[in-house]
């Protein structure tokens, strides 16, 4: 299963927000540096407007949804490149992630103290993105050393390595993630094989105070991060209010809902962000439905029909035959399967099809 890790500055609400999320108290949230030292792990279940209709129109039994792994990491402060405050431990946490959710602080409260003395969400990213960006520094270096000998000596796999590392040094010598380095395909894999920390897509998540979550695209320091955020690293900025989704883990889904109704917000922050953070890991979902069970299949972007048929067993990749399927909007908006087949939108694919976000499948196979 892939994971996002959640990031940030000390206090900034990011076991607080782990423990919203993964909807449990297993992240200790405390007013002081480096209360979590070893990470937390946690399932989150990515919320799917989608699974009701379906459940709905098959009487379904029982409704599963999909799942992403979620790690609460210890908190980072300027140095930890240089092994600061648990700067070797965070940044070994960080390169076991798959994607990184970067909480930043927005909201003011002189009870919850702040590292740097004052709230500053663009000087806290890039106290992080310098951090990470001179771990990676460091670590293509010292690669450059130890690949230039094989590149000497004619090895190809070497030569290719090095003339990709040759390129990353000054790259992130400029403060530039790796992210934002322009490669070929043929280099995406050599990229990927490095495990570079500024190679990992990464979201923002603003965490800003009760009272702002509902006007919060109007605040000030959201717009600074949105705006950094498209320009510096060609990403989004998701709000959420770390204490709000705190309380309301507490709450039935009834009690929740007029809750966030009263604060004038329809849906809760951490949904969006989980979802966000479901596509940032190049995930997609297709669905399966009957009288037994409705359920929402995760698969990487661009899985073909036998590879999606092969998350559900891996018999039904080796023996497929053709999917069954129709897009979610078409089945919703004809009501019924039978209405779908009768309306000519219920397609057989072969083993070539790229299944779309969304797809409701049915698999043929032969084993």
């Amino acid at each position: 299963m892939l994971r996002a890790g959640i990031v940030g500055l000390p206090n900034v609400g990011k076991s607080t927000l782990f423990n919203a999320m993964t909807r449990s108290r297993k992240a200790q949230a405390a007013n002081y540096p480096f209360c979590t030292i070893d990470p937390n792990v946690g399932a989150v279940t990515v919320p799917d407007a989608r699974l009701a209709f379906l459940s709905e129109m098959s009487k379904t039994q029982k409704t599963i949804p999909a799942v992403i792994e979620m790690v609460d990491i210890a908190g980072l402060v300027k140095g930890a490149s240089q092994g600061e405050g648990l700067g070797n431990q965070f940044l070994t946490h960080i390169r076991e992630v798959d994607a990184i959710v970067q909480v930043v602080r927005c909201f003011e409260d002189e009870n919850i103290h702040h590292v740097s003395g004052a709230v500053d969400p663009i000087g806290d990213i890039e106290v992080i993105n310098t951090e990470l960006v001179l771990a990676d520094l460091g670590a293509v270096q010292k690669r450059i050393e130890k690949t230039a000998k094989g590149a000497r000596g004619g090895d190809k796999v070497a030569k290719a390595e090095l003339a990709l590392l040759e390129r990353l040094a000054p790259h992130l010598d400029s403060g530039k993630p790796a992210l934002l380095l322009s490669v070929s395909d043929e280099e995406k894999p050599i990229l990927k094989h490095f495990q570079l920390l500024t190679a990992k897509p990464t979201i923002f998540a603003c965490n800003v105070a009760e009272g702002d979550l509902a006007k919060a695209d109007d605040h000030p320091l959201v717009q600074k991060v949105r705006a950094y955020a498209k320009e510096h690293l060609s990403t989004e900025a998701v709000v959420i209010s770390a204490q709000i989704e705190s309380d309301l883990v507490e709450l039935s889904d009834a009690e929740a809902a007029d809750y966030l109704k009263e604060l004038g917000v329809a849906e809760s922050g951490v949904g969006g962000l989980i979802r966000a953070t479901y596509h940032l890991l190049g995930l997609r979902t297709y669905f399966t439905t009957g009288e037994k069970e409705t359920r929402a299949w995760t698969i990487p972007e661009g899985a073909t029909g036998p590879q999606a048929a092969g998350v559900i067993h891996s018999d039904f990749e080796r023996g497929f035959i053709a999917a069954e399927c129709v897009a979610y909007d078409v089945l919703k908006s004809l009501g019924t399967m039978a209405k779908a087949k009768e309306a000519g939108k219920w397609r057989i694919e072969g083993k070539e099809y790229v299944v779309a976000d969304g797809d409701v499948l049915e698999f043929r196979f032969n084993v």
